[in-house]
């Protein structure tokens, strides 16, 4: 069982930046592809970026490429998204998932077994 916990989320001004981290807890990231999706208000959950622990390789949805990194500490078992140049399209709860890599397209939210509880970003215009 792998236990996710997000952090870093908060309020900030449109162009700004915030930088969100996932922690697991039960056991380490190393066979895991990690997730990060969002859910505004209204609307449903979407996938923003993903990495594969094994070799670092990257997925970012269009909307956010250029302006979102997302990384992983190997020393602290956390992956973290830097997000900059936010915009007001930002807004939303952004979760943290966790799928064992290869068992499925990091795209889409159904291969993700593993959940955290979400972090509420604000983007102020």
């Amino acid at each position: 069982q792998v236990q996710l916990v997000e952090s870093g989320g908060g309020l900030v001004q449109a162009g700004g930046s915030l930088r969100l981290s996932c922690a697991a807890s039960g056991r380490t990231f190393s066979r895991y592809t990690v997730g990060w999706f969002r859910q505004a208000p209204g609307k449903e959950r979407e996938f923003v970026a993903a990495i594969r622990w094994t070799d670092g390789y990257t997925f970012y949805a269009d909307s956010v490429k250029g302006r979102f990194t997302i990384s992983r500490d190997n020393a602290k078992n956390t992956v973290d998204l830097q997000m900059n140049s936010l915009r007001a399209e930002d807004t939303a709860v952004y979760f943290c998932a966790a799928q064992i890599s290869w068992s499925g397209s990091p795209y889409f939210q159904q291969f993700y077994a593993y959940w955290g509880q979400g972090t509420q970003v604000t983007v102020s215009s």
